[in-house]
């Protein structure tokens, strides 16, 4: 009886002990958090799934490696994996993260213009740094006319859909699912208030745009926006050429480091010192701030503007001729003895 006892007594044991130990692995790969550091894990196409893990355990800081490879086998990772953008907690357990992947959970990504962007060649780049869509199929996008006829604008006036701002959507998303977004984004923010502004002024939604692209390629300062549209807009009711510098550089393709009197003579239409009125499309991606400027700008006689000789990035404004070559004098005379100093 007493050996008959004993071995029972230590089935019983290896029961339990076995009990316990697929107990602790089902908590150890399906309850209990195993990483030490948030981390995002980006999963590209035909990524291998020892890739995936080693970046999950480097990343992350996985505490079990083990729980992590049953995991993957048990849910078919290499199979199932499915490319996205993944935000891994501490404490998520093994089997979460992998069905994440394997389910294509994502966390959305923030996809933000911002800056001055001058060229589509910026735009692609800018787009296909933080979207899984390459810079060259974006680029494509932004130069096939039948592609964004469908989202009424062309190769050349298609800046003005991209309104500078942070979006989130998913890091998979198509270049067709990132053109709609923005066109949904263009859509929502030209509401009925704001296009009654632009009819009272005379103007549609891409004149708007045009102009608020110029304002954007003046200056920096965004206290001077209504400022300056108010100047422009007071020249065309005259009649007046804008002259806009911004425009001759953009027919430079903003390689010049200074305009001259020379590259004003450049034959263009984007040329507002040869052609009245408004240049075809806009000359940069404008920020909303311009073009709500151009929609509420400042009341006054301007006609005139030029660099402040404090070199603070700010303008001096003139109503006549006369005090604006004062200005510009005056300008002049400091910009010299700025160089004589650092000569």
């Amino acid at each position: 009886m007493g050996k008959k006892s004993h071995t029972v007594n230590i089935l019983i044991f290896a029961v339990l002990a076995a009990a316990a130990f697929f107990v602790g692995r089902y908590v150890a790969d399906n309850k209990a958090g195993n990483f030490t550091e948030k981390y995002v894990l980006y999963v590209y196409p035909d990524m291998e799934t020892g890739e995936i893990l080693a970046s999950v355990e480097s990343g992350a800081g996985a505490r079990r490696h083990g729980s992590l490879v049953r995991c993957a086998a048990k849910e078919r990772l290499a199979s199932r994996a499915k490319p996205g953008r993944y935000v891994i907690e501490p404490s998520f357990s093994s089997v979460y993260v992998i069905r994440m992947i394997c389910n294509g959970w994502q966390s959305p990504q923030n996809l933000t213009l911002a800056g001055t962007i001058r060229s589509k060649e910026k735009l692609a780049a800018t787009i296909g740094r933080q979207m899984m869509a390459d810079s060259s199929q974006v680029a494509a996008a932004l130069d096939d006319a039948s592609f964004l006829a469908q989202y009424g604008f062309s190769p050349e006036n298609v800046f003005a859909m991209f309104l500078p701002d942070t979006y989130e959507m998913y890091w998979t998303a198509s270049v067709k699912d990132i053109f709609d977004r923005f066109k949904k984004e263009y859509d929502r923010f030209w509401t009925p208030e704001r296009t009654a502004k632009a009819e009272r002024l005379g103007l549609d939604r891409m004149e708007v745009s045009i102009l608020a692209s110029i304002v954007s390629g003046e200056t920096l300062r965004q206290d001077e926006y209504p400022e300056i549209a108010g100047v422009y807009l007071n020249r065309l009711r005259r009649g007046m050429k804008l002259q806009a510098d911004p425009t001759v550089a953009f027919c430079y393709d903003y390689t010049l480091d200074r305009i001259l009197k020379k590259h004003l003579r450049v034959d263009s239409p984007y040329n507002t010192y040869r052609h009245a009125g408004l240049p075809p499309a806009p000359i940069n991606v404008p920020p909303k701030a311009c073009i709500d400027a151009v929609l509420n700008p400042d009341t006054h006689g301007y006609i005139y503007f030029c660099a402040s000789p404090d070199f603070d990035g700010s303008h001096r404004f003139a109503v006549t001729y006369g005090e604006h070559m004062r200005n510009a004098r005056e300008f002049q005379r400091a910009l010299s003895a700025r160089q004589r100093e650092k000569a």
